[in-house]
């Protein structure tokens, strides 16, 4: 009997840990249901019903070679310095890419670390992610990445392969072993995610957004111009809206704050944040042309993938 409470409690830990981060395994095993996503389900037109997804440019084009011009040539694709050089006019040739470079952006800051039902945010986001990689890896596009928290932000260059995946999916894992803090935010995460997105890159960044301001959207312009982005949004059921009357207990283990729900103006003025920051996101995603899928933490990350445009 003292075996069997012992053997319950180990499961029940573990099963606990699930919740709140994630085991190199886990990511692993979800290369199996990132086998029926695709991508490409990720181009539909933004609908005039409310989606915010728009239609992506395509793989992007790489210098091929240089020759001479002929009748019809497009005169934005002149090489100005051959031309110079021979006296006469040549044109640059295109091909395009068998490889498209994917980026995701995955957002491990403490306020990732949180969930009141389902899975932390931090961990619903590395299953995304994760989902993402495999399938951009079934599809041939070279996999690279970012990973940022309060303490670190660590780029990692797309390659080709399965090791590449696992790279990435490496660097998820660790990110929840803390270093020093240098309190890294999320504008200069991703002033640091532009400089490293190369063009005709398909970027994908996943947080809760915590933390936006005219510099966020700024950098999400300059992604745009020579990228396709995707913001997935990942938040907890309670941002969205708190529960019935009651006085409810929270705690980081280091701090603790009691909400009463009785208080209408602050229940109020909670639910106004959330809806502040996530029609923020919709006007950035409607003005810069950008994809928005929301997720939250009790949601199915593989069904969120395959049905993007639905709302939980």
């Amino acid at each position: 009997m003292l075996f069997a409470n012992k053997t319950e409690a180990v499961e029940n830990r573990i099963a606990v840990n699930d919740l709140v981060s994630v085991s190199l395994k886990t990511l692993i095993d979800l290369a199996k249901p990132a086998s029926s996503l695709n991508l490409h389900r990720l181009t539909i037109r933004a609908q005039q019903s409310g989606g915010y997804l728009s239609a992506f440019k395509g793989r992007g084009m790489e210098f091929d070679e240089t020759r001479l011009y002929q009748p019809g040539d497009d005169i934005r694709s002149i090489d100005w310095r051959v031309t110079a050089r021979t006296g006469k006019t040549h044109t640059k040739l295109f091909r395009e890419e068998r490889e498209k470079p994917v980026f995701i952006s995955v957002d491990n800051r403490p306020t990732m670390q949180f969930a009141t039902r389902g899975v932390f945010k931090s961990v619903q986001a590395k299953k995304l992610a994760a989902l993402l990689a495999w399938v951009a890896n079934q599809q041939g596009d070279r996999i690279g990445g970012q990973v940022f928290s309060q303490s670190s932000c660590k780029e990692l260059k797309p390659q080709n392969g399965k090791h590449s995946v696992l790279h990435f999916l490496n660097a998820l894992v660790i990110a929840d072993n803390p270093a020093e803090s240098t309190d890294i935010t999320l504008p200069q995460a991703l002033f640091r995610l532009s400089q490293h997105a190369r063009p005709g890159s398909l970027v994908y960044i996943i947080s809760d957004f915590r933390g936006m301001n005219h510099q966020v959207e700024n950098y999400l312009l300059k992604l745009s111009e020579h990228c396709d982005v995707v913001l997935i949004f990942v938040y907890d059921p309670l941002e969205k809206g708190l529960p019935a009357q009651g006085r409810y207990r929270f705690t980081d283990e280091a701090r603790e704050v009691v909400i009463d729900t009785s208080d209408k103006q602050r229940i109020t003025n909670y639910q106004l944040r959330f809806e502040e920051r996530l029609q923020k996101l919709k006007r950035i995603a409607l003005r810069r042309g950008l994809a928005l899928i929301q997720c939250n933490t009790q949601d199915d990350p593989v069904q969120r993938l395959r049905h993007p445009l639905e709302v939980r």
